[in-house]
Formats: C-alpha cells, structure tokens, sequence
C-alpha cells in the first residue's frame, strides 16, 4: 500500500509517516520500482501502535525504545507518565488559578493585569518579607482578588503574613468565603485554624456565621474557642456552652467572659448564660480557681440570676473564693447605687461584705 492510500485509511498525515519513517519507528517494509514508499500489513499494524502509545502521552523517542527494547515493562513507562501527567496537573491548575484571580479583579487595563501578577508573585515568593510587603501594599487601582488572598492564607505559616493576609480579606468584605468555608473543613488542623481565625476577623455574613457555628463542633480546641468568641460577639447563643467550658478549663477566660457578659445583654439570654455559669459552680466545688474564674464571669453578667450566684460564693469554704465574690458583689451594689436602671432590685446580703 502506498504512502498516500495509509494516510488516508490511517488518519496520519504523509508528513508524519515520513517523520516516522526518518526517525526509524515505522519504515516501509518496501519500494515500488519509482522509489515510492510501499507498506506491508505489517507495517500499518505498527503505524497503529506508535499511534496508541502516543495517544497516551508518550514521546516518540519512548515509543522508539518501547518497540525497541523488550526488556522495558509497560508498567516503566506507565509509572513515569502518570508522574509526569500529576505535575503537568499540577501546573494547568496554578495556571487556571492565577488567571481566575486576573479575571476577579477585573481589570479595565493590561496594566491592571500586570499588576495582579505581581501581587502573585510576591505571594509566591520564599521571602516572608517580601510576601507581607506584596500584600500591604497591593495592586493600586485594582480590585484585590480575594479568593487569591484567602487561598494564600491558608497555607501561609508566617504570623506576620497571616496577619496581613487576614487584614486584606477583611478589607475585601465577603470575599474570599467560599475558599475559608473550604479550609475550615480541611483535615489539617493548622489550615482550620487559619480559616476560623480569618472568617471571625471578617464582617458578619451568613456563610461565615454557618461555618463558625460548624466549628463549634471542631475536635481542635483552638478551632472551637476562636469561633465560640467571634460568635458570641455576632450575639450567637450557640457560642454560650463552649464559652462557659473556656472560662472553666481558664483558655482565653477573660475574653470569653466578656464575650457572656455582652450576650447577658439580651433579657432573653441573661437567665440562661447565668445558670449554665452557676451549675458549672456546683460541679467544681473542690477547685478554687475555676470557681474564682467563674465569679469573674459572672460579675460581667446582666440580670439577677448571676449576682444571686455570687452572693452565694461570698460563703464559700474557700476565704479565698469568698473574698473574691464579697468584692464582687460589692462592685455591682456600687454600680447598681450609681445606676438604678441596672438595680436587681433585691436587698444586698449583710454579711455579703464581711468575706
């Protein structure tokens, strides 16, 4: 058959049986008495070959040695091919990533773009230094990609950057949520971490509230404690078992007391903040210190249920824990004289201030 009538059955070009004719792959078994290339059956049966293995990717020089040499095991090729296939994934997928931030931040201008790429660069860059900079700074006139600043901080482990990087994305408004909802479902706990500690330094949205609010069930306690706090400040009841477990096992204590005493605020809460504070008392009666953290807790407390509470601690075994909750209560006496609209309206105990 002649070279004209393969392409033509074959689907590959006269150009490239020529190519393979040169390279030694596929030489025609013979010629016609004009010199014409002329193929045997054979011969178009590894014409089909050499296309097979290239349509998996391999070069014509792998294929040369592959129907060359008998002694190398498709399973050789295979494996570096499947090797080399992943980092060329690897490669498509930043490609595609650099150019969905590029097209985010909408330039109006190749200038635009080119200075998105910078900004890119720079948090690609091994510098910490020069990552914190690339991000402080910003690319002037353009809008900020905000997905491309919340993957970053994902897997950024310098403080300094993340900080910066946290501080862009709550520039940003909402975006970049969609990425940290992501994160804060990842298996690795520092990328969790990363991801609730931004949503909670970002403005309140309905994603980031529902992905806080799954973290309160994070087996990580720093997960559970950053969004127990940010939201108790969004004003969350849901917050209130884990912010109570802080003030007792004395993580972040103060703030999560603070957090309680915002969230008393609400008539509706108070009650209940209170007695989830004041069973916790009952429960820890041979700790001082967790009583003593529990006193301050509710001393940051609005309604009479708390102050009830501690007016009970005033008698406490402990000298300690009752000087604590004498002084205590002798503050919201004082702050209540001062502010009658804050008054529990109940007679302040007489030995309350003898401790």
């Amino acid at each position: 058959m002649l070279i004209g009538e393969v392409a033509r059955r074959s689907g590959v070009s006269t150009r490239m049986l020529r190519h393979y004719d040169a390279l030694g792959l596929v030489r025609p078994s013979g010629r016609t008495v004009g010199g014409y290339r002329e193929y045997s059956a054979e011969d178009i049966r590894r014409i089909f070959h050499v296309e097979s293995l290239r349509s998996l990717g391999l070069s014509l020089r792998q294929i040369g040695l592959a129907l060359k040499d008998p002694a190398l095991t498709p399973s050789d090729l295979v494996s570096d091919l499947i090797r080399w296939t992943e980092v060329r994934l690897e490669r498509e997928q930043e490609l595609l990533r650099r150019l969905r931030a590029i097209d985010a931040s909408a330039p109006a201008d190749w200038p635009g773009v080119l200075r998105v790429v910078a900004l890119m660069q720079g948090l690609d860059s091994t510098s910490a230094a020069r990552r914190q900079q690339a991000i402080m700074a910003g690319p002037e006139g353009t809008q900020v990609p905000a997905d491309l600043l919340a993957d970053a901080l994902l897997g950024e482990a310098d403080p300094h950057v993340a900080g910066a990087l946290r501080w862009a994305l709550a520039r940003s408004g909402d975006g970049g949520l969609r990425v940290l909802a992501v994160g804060a479902r990842s298996s690795d706990v520092d990328i969790r971490r990363r991801a609730v500690l931004a949503i909670a330094a970002m403005p309140e949205a309905v994603e980031g509230a529902a992905t806080l609010t799954d973290a309160l069930g994070d087996p990580d306690g720093v997960v559970r404690r950053c969004a127990a706090l940010a939201l108790g400040r969004r004003g969350v009841i849901a917050a209130v078992p884990t912010l109570v477990g802080m003030v007792v096992e004395g993580e972040s204590d103060i703030e999560a007391s603070e957090v309680l005493g915002t969230l008393s605020r609400d008539t509706g809460y108070a009650d209940r903040i209170a007695t989830a504070l004041a069973d916790e008392l009952a429960v820890y009666t041979a700790d001082s210190a967790v009583r003593i953290r529990l006193a301050q807790a509710l001393v940051e407390l609005s309604g009479t249920t708390g102050r009830d509470a501690l007016r009970h601690l005033t008698h406490d075994h402990d000298p300690a824990v009752a000087l604590v909750a004498s002084t205590f209560v002798g503050v919201l006496d004082e702050r209540s004289h001062r502010n009658p609209a804050t008054a529990d309206h109940t007679s302040p105990d007489p030995t309350a201030r003898s401790g």
